[in-house]
């Protein structure tokens, strides 16, 4: 969900590393639970640790005690200033992951290696890979069974009509503001309400949403809807995101700290957004997904997973992008996760590339401004790996 938080943190490798990220001051952090419009200065000190933040409840997603390596490669000549860079897209970690070794690590915003790093959207790409563990688990038959299926609640409502798939892909054609500057938005306002006693908060307010397109016909961004699949996918298996999250993948494939995600008002972990994990475990999700969504030796999704979830199953009106299972795709094979505030994966299998970053950018949006800028610094970098190869 990009409605709360961000990415990743931590220290840097290529010059050395900063003091471990301590708590801020209790009173610089906000008192409400309305991001969105928080000032500069709170989320700076709310996104390295919000478990602290008042009124906030979490889970742990447990870490093993086998951690993947990560070893250091030559650093990555860009050609670029990367402080600078950073300093203009307010990153507080910046990591380039390159056939398994790291090219380049750094931190700012006085952030170190330690810490953890809230995820905003990037969460949703956690949560899509649950929803294939599932199927390959049996939990879920099958992506073209309805929505209701397994969340009965939802029964007599505009998602009668929709399926899982359709529900990964942002299509059921179910009418959603997600506006970030409105205070009215579904967005802004779908947590907010008073919680219905034996009732996720999420299905009390996605099951009075009206029907604006028929189901499968229309792309719209809703961060809602990935609640949704958070709590279908916690009905099918009967655990909580966090639970099965460490089963599935953090254990098994080397997660090296734990992490936690950020629960709702009635208990379930907001899938759409508010996992919060260090920035290398962020960029070992990305080689994850390199590697075939291969974890402790064991395929944690269907064979043909990675492929439908990584490649345009939506069109966004972006020429040469589109939209997978909860992933942001590009007709040149590459794909990312992103969330608002400046936090992302970005994942390229041709170049064997992962690169993570988490931030606080001056507002939740900006996609012709940082957004461009980080666009345009993942082509860099990729072009920085093909100089290299030839």
């Amino acid at each position: 969900m990009r409605r709360y938080l961000a990415a990743a943190l931590l220290c840097a490798a290529a010059t050395g590393c900063s003091a471990p990220t301590s708590a801020p001051p209790i009173d610089t952090l906000p008192k409400d639970m309305n991001v969105l419009f928080w000032t500069q200065d709170q989320r700076d000190a709310a996104f390295r640790t919000m478990e602290t933040v008042p009124k906030v409840v979490v889970n742990t997603v447990e870490a093993g005690d086998v951690v993947y390596p990560l070893p250091q490669g030559q650093p990555l000549d860009l050609g670029a200033d990367v402080d600078a860079y950073m300093a203009k897209q307010r990153n507080a970690g910046l990591i380039i992951v390159q056939d398994g070794k790291i090219r380049l690590e750094k931190y700012a915003l006085g952030y170190a290696a330690a810490g953890r790093w809230t995820s905003f959207s990037v969460a949703k790409s956690f949560t899509s890979t649950l929803v294939g563990a599932a199927v390959k688990d049996g939990y879920i038959k099958s992506l073209d069974d309805k929505v209701t299926v397994y969340i009965p609640g939802l029964k007599g409502s505009a998602y009668d009509d929709v399926s899982v798939r359709q529900l990964l892909t942002m299509t059921s054609g179910v009418k959603w503001n997600e506006d970030y500057t409105d205070p009215k938005s579904d967005v802004a306002q779908f947590n907010m309400q008073k919680p219905v006693a034996g009732e996720d908060i999420t299905v009390s307010y996605m099951k009075t949403l009206p029907r604006e397109a028929p189901a499968g016909s229309k792309w719209v961004y809703k961060t809602g809807e990935t609640n949704l699949i958070g709590v279908l996918v916690s009905s099918a298996t009967g655990k909580t995101l966090s639970q099965y999250l460490s089963e599935k993948v953090w254990k098994p494939f080397g997660m090296e700290q734990d992490a936690v995600w950020m629960l709702g008002a009635t208990g379930h972990e907001i899938s759409g957004c508010c996992m919060s994990a260090s920035l290398k475990d962020y960029a070992r999700f990305g080689q994850f997904m390199l590697n075939g969504g291969v974890a402790g030796g064991q395929k944690v999704v269907p064979d043909d997973w990675m492929t439908a979830a990584t490649t345009k199953q939506a069109g966004i009106d972006i020429p040469g992008r589109g939209y997978g299972y909860q992933w942001w795709t590009n007709d040149d094979g590459s794909f990312a996760a992103q969330g608002i505030f400046g936090q992302g994966i970005f994942i390229d299998p041709k170049r064997k590339l992962v690169i993570a970053s988490n931030g606080n950018w001056p507002t939740a949006t900006d996609p012709e401004g940082v957004g461009a800028a980080r666009e345009a610094f993942y082509k860099s970098v990729q072009a920085a790996v093909d100089r290299e190869a030839n």
